[in-house]
């Protein structure tokens, strides 16, 4: 079968919470974009910034940020846990990527612990 692409999926434990921010994150996105050849489309946000008080996650597993950068050819998806100082991203593209050069991005870009990481082939 032909391979249509491919998606990483890491998972990082023990994360500098300080880059759990809008500013970082679109960061991360630019950086990795370019270091793995991507180009950028629409970057959306789900997180409680402008969210009353009353309304904002409090829970650990709920608390952080989640973003989607879309790329030509699919997207970046970001989920952070800030009580947990986790964060779980997925990486998926029709075009090639060098699944090793992100995760090492990754890691160093959050001064996290990978816990697991999966490159899948999409056929």
């Amino acid at each position: 079968m032909e391979n249509y692409g491919k998606e990483l999926i890491i998972d990082l434990h023990r994360c500098n919470i300080d880059r759990f921010n809008r500013k970082d994150l679109k960061k991360y996105f630019v950086q990795l974009c370019e270091l793995i050849d991507m180009k950028r489309a629409k970057l959306t946000w789900w997180d409680d910034l402008n969210v009353p008080e009353e309304q904002k996650q409090t829970q650990a597993h709920t608390k952080g940020t989640s973003a989607v950068q879309f790329i030509l050819t699919s997207n970046i998806t970001i989920h952070t846990l800030d009580i947990l100082q986790n964060v779980y991203i997925n990486i998926f593209s029709c075009k090639e990527f060098d699944s090793a050069i992100a995760l090492e991005f990754t890691k160093k870009f959050f001064e996290g612990l990978v816990i697991q990481h999966l490159t899948i082939d999409r056929i």
